[in-house]
């Protein structure tokens, strides 16, 4: 009798050497079980009514541990003597115990198991977002090294606390990284509900680490403008009133400031510096575990896996890269100005000028880009790729879901400034590159979707490449001299100006502009991580709704902002590759 365990037959023992394409009607096969469903006749039919239960109950789980987890957060938010931060992180700590407790489970058990892993996604974590995993995993660990030195510095008036979570905390994102870099292709197959209960509780507990990250970068920005405030009080400017700022909340934080240093201010400036990307990582992380959640029991057919599949290559692209280039520079450039000025205790007027100026130009570009691009994937004959695809879906949920938070925060600039004087000339600048953003934002999911669902364009040649590529790497193995190295380099260049030349002009295109607007999206995604906020910093919003309104509101989107560009970054390089 078929059921969660595998057939009587003994295993192979190359059975880890089995392709990911095994078919799914092999002795193999682990079926799921659940209770509720065990007097089903069909064995497929209780297989995925048990499928669905233990998606259900995992997600249930994930749900508690989340609003559990935001009530202690709100409550030191709102209620900061009863729960204080301390009781958050061991809250956290206990929950990141658990989740280190199962993915070592994992990789020492579960995944070890005989016919565990028949299956891989290919499109599960790709190169870019393992990457990206790794890199602010990377950023991540150092932000706790700095918050553990600070915290050492400060020992006499912080608790024991601040040194333990920042330590709990390396090994999490260690442990983490290592799990999702080897095994976020994994259909798993043995174990199920076991498994998608610890994806769903180590998503809840990134989830939780981010909510946390927000709240405190909110705390951190909110005692920057008030220090901001005091600074222009001091020096004759009019500030803005804050009636909620209380004389006994300044005298916290005096009690506990950092020595004058070099070293305390080094693990200042690089906590502050690399804050954002804590925020990134736990996002990126959810997305990760989501599709091996969606995976977990999934038998992929063979002829679902697609055996060539396109690789990321610098070819056939010349005004894209130009373009791009050219736009990161200046905002490079534009953003250093900011950074100078904007930062100071009286803001230039001109800066927020410039600044929104370099978006008003540049945002339609990428609007005429995305819609062109769109345009073309009409006129192309390509199938549109029907195959279900989790990381597809998420892939579309995610650009959707986080460009809510940029185009939310444009409509409440949009209302603010309308109803005050539009004719301003930062008014009008800001009324602009609100609309702008706005349009932006639906040009491009448009073209980063429809790009998505796009089958990837397999040139007749690929097999010769393939041969080329192996004959050059065993040419690399032995010296060459100055004129053979003078030969390759003219090879390469013949072969990139052949390769440009035989693209169709549709293919090109979608190549400039895919590429255009990752270099694009780069830029805007760097701008705001490190630190250029000017829906906070100019005043006008602030003014209108109150301070404590519009910090709600720019919490909320200014995450989703950052997150969206980072995904779209990857979206975008998908539809390059694919093109």
């Amino acid at each position: 009798m078929l059921g969660s365990k595998a057939s009587r037959q003994k295993p192979c023992h190359h059975c880890k050497s089995r392709p990911a394409s095994a078919p799914a009607g092999t002795s193999t096969i682990h079926y799921e079980k659940f209770w509720l469903y065990r007097h089903c006749s069909s064995v497929q039919q209780r297989d995925r009514q048990a499928q669905k239960a233990g998606q259900l109950f995992s997600g249930l789980l994930a749900m508690n541990v989340v609003f559990l987890g935001s009530a202690f957060i709100s409550s030191v938010i709102f209620n900061h003597v009863a729960i204080t931060l301390a009781d958050v992180w061991i809250l956290l700590a206990i929950l990141k115990v658990f989740c280190l407790c199962w993915i070592t489970y994992y990789l020492l058990g579960t995944s070890r198991q005989p016919h565990a892993v028949l299956y891989r996604d290919s499109h599960a974590g790709p190169m870019w977002i393992r990457g990206s995993v790794l890199l602010f995993g990377t950023f991540s660990i150092l932000l706790n090294a700095f918050q553990i030195g600070y915290s050492s510095i400060l020992i006499h008036c912080k608790s024991r606390v601040e040194i333990v979570f920042p330590s709990i905390e390396i090994l999490f994102v260690c442990t983490q990284a290592f799990f999702l870099w080897h095994h976020s292709k994994d259909c798993i197959q043995v174990q199920h509900n076991i498994t998608r209960c610890g994806l769903m509780l180590t998503i809840a507990t990134n989830l939780l680490l981010w909510l946390l990250a927000v709240t405190n970068d909110t705390i951190h920005l909110e005692f920057e403008s008030q220090l901001r405030e005091v600074e222009q009080r001091f020096s004759g400017k009019a500030p803005l009133s804050l009636p909620w700022c209380r004389a006994d909340r300044g005298n916290e934080t005096t009690s506990c400031t950092c020595p004058n240093t070099t070293i305390c201010k080094v693990f200042q400036k690089g906590y502050i510096l690399l804050y954002p990307f804590n925020t990134e990582y736990c996002l990126v992380c959810c997305s990760v575990l989501y599709v091996m959640w969606k995976n977990v029991g999934r038998r992929i057919s063979h002829h679902h896996v697609s055996h060539v599949k396109p690789k990321f290559k610098l070819q056939g692209v010349v005004f894209g890269p130009l373009l791009g280039a050219t736009a990161v520079i200046i905002g490079i450039c534009v953003f250093m100005m900011y950074q100078i000025q904007a930062t100071g205790a009286a803001p230039n007027f001109q800066v927020f000028v410039m600044y929104y100026s370099y978006y008003i130009v540049l945002l339609p570009l990428m609007s005429v880009g995305a819609v062109i691009g769109t345009i073309i994937h009409a006129l192309e004959k390509r199938e549109l790729d029907t195959v279900k695809n989790p990381t597809r879906s998420l892939d579309v949920v995610l650009l959707m879901g986080a460009a809510l938070g940029q185009i939310g925060m444009s409509y409440f600039s949009i209302v603010a400034i309308v109803a005050t004087d539009p004719r301003d000339l930062l008014n009008s600048l800001i009324l602009s590159y609100s609309v702008l953003l706005i349009f932006q934002n639906i040009t491009q999911n448009v073209f980063i979707i429809d790009g998505l669902h796009r089958q990837p364009i397999i040139s007749p040649g690929i097999e010769e490449e393939a041969k080329e590529e192996q004959n050059h790497e065993a040419s690399d193995q032995r010296r060459v001299s100055m004129l053979e190295l003078g030969e390759e380099i003219r090879k390469a260049s013949l072969s990139y100006i052949h390769s440009y030349s035989h693209l169709s002009w549709k293919r090109r295109a979608l190549k400039e502009i895919s590429f255009f607007l990752v270099l694009c999206n780069i830029i805007l995604w760097v701008m705001p991580t490190f630190g250029a906020h000017p829906v906070f910093e100019n005043g006008l919003e602030k003014a209108f709704y109150g301070y404590s309104t519009w910090f709600a509101i720019v919490n909320f989107g200014l995450p989703l902002s950052v997150f969206y560009r980072m995904h779209s970054v990857g979206g975008l390089l998908e539809v390059y590759v694919t093109a």
